[in-house]
Protein backbone atom coordinates (compact mmCIF):
# COMPACT_ATOMS: atom_id res chain seq x y z
CA UNK A 1 0.00 0.00 0.00
CA UNK A 2 1.15 3.55 -0.40
CA UNK A 3 0.36 5.15 2.85
CA UNK A 4 -2.81 7.34 1.97
CA UNK A 5 -1.02 8.26 -1.27
CA UNK A 6 -1.95 7.11 -5.12
CA UNK A 7 0.03 5.86 -7.80
CA UNK A 8 0.13 9.05 -11.02
CA UNK A 9 -0.42 7.96 -14.01
CA UNK A 10 1.43 9.52 -17.11
CA UNK A 11 -0.04 8.35 -20.71
CA UNK A 12 2.32 9.12 -23.35
CA UNK A 13 1.58 9.27 -26.79
CA UNK A 14 2.49 10.73 -30.32
CA UNK A 15 -0.96 12.13 -30.43
CA UNK A 16 -2.19 14.84 -28.17
CA UNK A 17 -6.16 13.30 -28.99
CA UNK A 18 -5.28 10.08 -28.04
CA UNK A 19 -3.33 10.20 -24.61
CA UNK A 20 -6.24 12.64 -23.51
CA UNK A 21 -8.47 10.24 -24.47
CA UNK A 22 -7.49 7.15 -23.18
CA UNK A 23 -6.98 9.26 -20.00
CA UNK A 24 -10.83 10.01 -20.21
CA UNK A 25 -11.41 6.17 -20.74
CA UNK A 26 -9.61 4.84 -18.15
CA UNK A 27 -10.50 7.16 -15.31
CA UNK A 28 -13.91 6.39 -16.61
CA UNK A 29 -13.71 2.97 -16.52
CA UNK A 30 -12.09 2.82 -12.55
CA UNK A 31 -15.40 4.77 -11.06
CA UNK A 32 -16.46 7.59 -9.43
CA UNK A 33 -14.01 6.22 -6.55
CA UNK A 34 -10.87 7.73 -5.86
CA UNK A 35 -10.01 10.33 -8.09
CA UNK A 36 -6.49 9.09 -9.32
CA UNK A 37 -3.96 11.37 -10.69
CA UNK A 38 -3.40 10.56 -14.23
CA UNK A 39 -1.84 13.06 -16.88
CA UNK A 40 -1.71 12.60 -20.62
CA UNK A 41 1.16 13.55 -22.55
CA UNK A 42 0.69 13.35 -25.81
CA UNK A 43 2.12 14.90 -29.27
CA UNK A 44 4.45 18.07 -29.17
CA UNK A 45 4.21 21.35 -27.45
CA UNK A 46 3.16 22.92 -31.12
CA UNK A 47 0.38 20.19 -31.02
CA UNK A 48 1.68 18.09 -33.68
CA UNK A 49 2.04 14.50 -33.30
CA UNK A 50 5.54 12.92 -31.50
CA UNK A 51 6.75 13.27 -28.32
CA UNK A 52 7.96 16.16 -26.14
CA UNK A 53 10.03 15.31 -23.18
CA UNK A 54 8.73 19.05 -21.37
CA UNK A 55 5.18 17.52 -21.68
CA UNK A 56 6.14 14.26 -20.06
CA UNK A 57 8.10 15.79 -17.47
CA UNK A 58 5.59 18.30 -16.60
CA UNK A 59 3.15 15.48 -16.36
CA UNK A 60 5.31 13.46 -14.29
CA UNK A 61 5.12 16.27 -11.94
CA UNK A 62 1.96 17.42 -12.01
CA UNK A 63 1.00 13.65 -10.74
CA UNK A 64 3.52 12.85 -8.48
CA UNK A 65 1.40 12.78 -5.05
CA UNK A 66 4.86 10.90 -3.44
CA UNK A 67 4.01 7.10 -4.31
CA UNK A 68 6.00 6.71 -7.61
CA UNK A 69 4.95 7.55 -10.75
CA UNK A 70 3.92 5.03 -13.64
CA UNK A 71 4.75 6.29 -17.48
CA UNK A 72 2.73 3.86 -19.91
CA UNK A 73 3.73 4.91 -23.62
CA UNK A 74 2.47 4.10 -26.99
CA UNK A 75 5.34 3.53 -29.54
CA UNK A 76 9.21 3.41 -30.24
CA UNK A 77 10.21 7.33 -29.77
CA UNK A 78 7.99 7.53 -26.95
CA UNK A 79 9.70 4.89 -24.96
CA UNK A 80 12.88 6.09 -26.03
CA UNK A 81 12.08 9.83 -24.74
CA UNK A 82 10.74 8.61 -21.44
CA UNK A 83 14.25 6.62 -21.25
CA UNK A 84 16.23 9.46 -22.12
CA UNK A 85 14.03 11.33 -19.30
CA UNK A 86 15.39 8.66 -16.73
CA UNK A 87 18.53 8.45 -17.45
CA UNK A 88 19.24 12.32 -16.75
CA UNK A 89 17.99 11.66 -13.68
CA UNK A 90 16.35 14.44 -12.53
CA UNK A 91 13.70 15.56 -14.80
CA UNK A 92 11.07 13.08 -13.66
CA UNK A 93 10.17 13.04 -9.89
CA UNK A 94 11.99 10.39 -7.74
CA UNK A 95 10.78 6.97 -8.30
CA UNK A 96 9.00 7.19 -12.09
CA UNK A 97 9.01 3.88 -13.50
CA UNK A 98 8.45 3.11 -17.41
CA UNK A 99 6.09 0.49 -17.56
CA UNK A 100 5.84 -2.67 -20.48
CA UNK A 101 2.40 -3.00 -21.18
CA UNK A 102 -0.34 -2.39 -23.58
CA UNK A 103 -0.95 1.30 -23.96
CA UNK A 104 -5.27 1.44 -23.61
CA UNK A 105 -5.59 -1.63 -21.52
CA UNK A 106 -2.44 -1.35 -19.56
CA UNK A 107 -4.04 2.49 -18.74
CA UNK A 108 -7.29 1.24 -17.59
CA UNK A 109 -5.33 -1.80 -15.22
CA UNK A 110 -3.00 0.83 -13.98
CA UNK A 111 -5.90 3.42 -13.25
CA UNK A 112 -8.10 0.99 -11.24
CA UNK A 113 -5.35 -0.46 -9.59
CA UNK A 114 -4.17 2.72 -8.49
CA UNK A 115 -7.57 3.59 -7.17
CA UNK A 116 -7.34 0.78 -4.61
CA UNK A 117 -4.52 2.57 -3.40
CA UNK A 118 -2.14 -0.23 -4.15
CA UNK A 119 1.46 0.69 -3.96
CA UNK A 120 3.54 0.92 -7.54
CA UNK A 121 4.96 -2.24 -7.92
CA UNK A 122 1.06 -3.45 -7.97
CA UNK A 123 -0.04 -1.02 -10.43
CA UNK A 124 2.99 -2.05 -12.35
CA UNK A 125 2.01 -5.07 -12.53
CA UNK A 126 -1.46 -5.07 -13.10
CA UNK A 127 -0.48 -3.07 -16.01
CA UNK A 128 1.97 -5.35 -17.67
CA UNK A 129 -0.67 -8.54 -17.06
CA UNK A 130 -2.44 -6.51 -19.54
CA UNK A 131 -0.72 -8.21 -22.26
CA UNK A 132 -2.24 -11.52 -20.97
CA UNK A 133 -5.95 -10.28 -21.69
CA UNK A 134 -7.53 -12.23 -24.87
CA UNK A 135 -10.02 -11.01 -27.10
CA UNK A 136 -11.01 -14.12 -28.50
Amino acid sequence: MSDGKLVGIVLVSHSAAVAESVAELAKGLAGGGTEVPVAPAGGTEGGGLGTSAELIAAAAAAVDRGAGVAVLTDLGSAVLTVKALLAEGDELPGNTHLVDAPFVEGAVAAVVTAATGAGLAAVEAAAAEAYSYRKV
